[in-house]
Parts: structure tokens; sequence; C-alpha cells
């Protein structure tokens, strides 16, 4: 299955946090080098690159396309080199395509150095929905630095929406308005309910997530379109309830160290770290961070008559993070979400 755009966005910030360094450095002459695609909407900043080039101590290496020879990142190190009078510079070279190149660009600008400014962000991401316009508005918010709301509203300013439909995370095409598929499914359930939810999600063009969700809400009588009214009179449907298979997420937790790598890897990104909302995210997950380290310390510390309150109340909140865990879940399968 090809990758989905979620997905190399993932990648490519994975790469620029913690990849780059591991790449291998070489000394490579500057007439070698040249300056091609820019996400800065006005250029090389001169001042910059004069504050640089008075520094004493040598620049970080920059990051070169191999295959073309264009600066990905660095290009006021490249000019500080050279108005220092340097005729080499050291370089990390990135050999993925060149499409991929000019991604990395955008996202390793946005974090360090000479950071993107916001309107440099939106000309770069109004350059890759009009590139990728399938691309769902949380891939495109990753790689740029900016929420996923900004994206949309940049999104019907540029037209980008061919009707619209968003690629997911699994790399299929779905439209963004899922409701004449969720009522598809609907049917496909009434009229055989010991289908399986990947034979219903196949033949209504949705995810599996999703189809379960619409299972769900007619065994309670709902419409299968969240905010529809339920016709008046209405039953649950007949569909048998049958037990869902346990995952491993349900039999045996992630390890505090797994646990401590996700969030690591989670408070890296710009678009948690640059937004107010998902600072807050990022506070509270650190308060789950240090539980799932300490646990067996808070037990043994908590006077006895406050144990089971605290149990009453870490279980309830734990029913809470189970609904959260799937409503994202729902929401990353199913395209509707993802530009809500």
């Amino acid at each position: 299955m090809d990758q989905g755009p979620l997905d190399l966005a993932d990648r490519l910030i994975g790469l620029r946090d913690r990849g780059l360094l591991d790449l291998p450095v070489a000394r490579v002459p500057l007439h070698e080098i040249s300056v091609g695609f820019s996400p800065r909407a006005d250029g090389e900043d001169a001042d910059w690159v004069r504050t640089l080039a008075e520094t004493e101590t040598e620049l970080p290496p920059i990051l070169v396309h191999r295959l073309t020879m264009t600066v990905v990142d660095g290009a006021h190190r490249l000019r500080a080199a050279a108005v220092q009078g340097r005729t080499d510079i050291r370089v990390r070279f990135f050999d993925g395509p060149q499409a991929e190149a000019r991604l990395l660009a955008v996202a390793t600008n946005t974090v360090h150095g000479r950071p993107l400014t916001l309107a440099d962000r939106d000309v770069a991401a109004t350059r890759i929905l009009a590139a990728h316009p399938l691309w769902s508005d949380r891939a495109v918010a990753a790689l740029t630095g900016l929420s996923a709301r900004r994206i949309g509203r940049l999104r019907k300013g540029s037209g980008a929406d061919p009707a619209g439909r968003r690629i997911g995370r699994d790399g299929r095409v779905r439209p963004v308005d899922a409701s004449a598929s969720r009522e598809r499914a609907g049917e496909l359930l009434r009229a055989n309910p010991g289908a399986s939810l990947r034979q219903i999600a196949a033949e209504a063009g949705l995810a599996p997530a999703t189809v379960a969700d619409v299972r769900d809400r007619l065994q309670r009588g709902e419409h299968p379109v969240p905010g529809r009214p339920t016709p008046t009179g209405a039953t649950p449907s007949p569909i048998p309830l049958t037990p869902r298979r346990p995952t491993a997420t349900t039999t045996q937790a992630p390890s505090p160290d797994r646990l401590l790598r996700i969030f690591d890897a989670l408070r890296r990104d710009p678009s948690l770290r640059l937004s107010e909302s998902g600072r807050n995210v990022l506070r509270l997950l650190s308060a789950c961070t240090a539980m799932a380290q300490d646990r067996q310390q808070i037990t043994a510390v908590l006077p006895a008559h406050c144990k089971q309150p605290v149990a009453q109340l870490a279980q309830g909140y734990a029913r809470l993070w189970t609904q959260l865990a799937d409503d994202l879940a729902t929401a990353e399968d199913d395209p509707a979400a993802l530009t809500a």
C-alpha cells in the first residue's frame, strides 16, 4: 500500500528532528552547490547572512539534495561561508526525491536557524496545497508548523479542494464529507449484518473504524451520520452485537519507556509546540508520562484513606482516556474528521 501523506510528513519530521544528525558529514566546494527552491517568500536575509559571517566558530553543516546539489537547509550559511572567503563547506546529503527535498526544506526551516515567518509558512503551505491538493490539512500542518484549521482556511482561499477529497493516512482517497458513504454503510449493514467491517468499508469507501462507528450508532437506534436527527419512533437496528476482539492496546499496556519515546516525539512536533492548544495537550501528556514512570511510588506514598478515592478517579479517567483513544482512532481514519 502506498505511503499516506501524513506518514510522509511524520517521516520527514522524524528525519529533521533525529535522523539528520546520523548522516555523515563531508566537505564540498562551494562552487558545486547551488540555491534553488527556497521556502522563504522574500528570499535570503542579507542581515542574517552578515551576522553568520561574523561568527568565529564554524557553523553547523548544511543539508544538500545530492542528486541536484541544491540546498535543502542552510542557504544563509552557504552565503556566509562565501562572505568569509571559504572555498568549501560541511555538508550532509539528502538522497530522497526532489519533491521530498522541497517538503523537507519547509520542515527544517520552521524550527531552527532563521525560522520561517508566519507569512513564509502560509506561502509554503499554499505551495504544498497546489502541488498536493489531495493532502489532508493535518499532513500540511505537520510540515509547516501551522494549525490544521489555518491550513483549511488557506485551502479555501487557494481553491485547492478537488471535489472535496482527501488522502487518508492509509494512502486511500476518500471524500471529506462522508455522509453519503455512512448512509451507504448503514444500508449494507442492515442488509448483511454478518459482513466484516473491512468488507463493508471497501464497498462504502470508508475506513473500518468509521464503519464500526456506523454499526454502533445503528445498534443504538441513531442515524448513521452524526448530527442527523433520529427518525421518530426509531428502534435499534437488529444488527447483532458481537464482542470485539481484544487488541494489543487492551491486553497489554505499552512499557513506560515506549510511552516516553512517543511523548518525546510529540513534544518535538512544532505543530504542538507552537500553538497554545498544542502546549496544553503536551502539559497534560507530561503529567500522564510522569504517572507512567512513578506509578509504584504513587501507590506507596498515598495515605490509606486516599487510595480508594484515587482508584475511583483513575478508573473513571481511564475510561475517558479510552473514549478519547477511540475518538482519535476514528478521526485518523475518517477523512471528514481530518479537516474538522
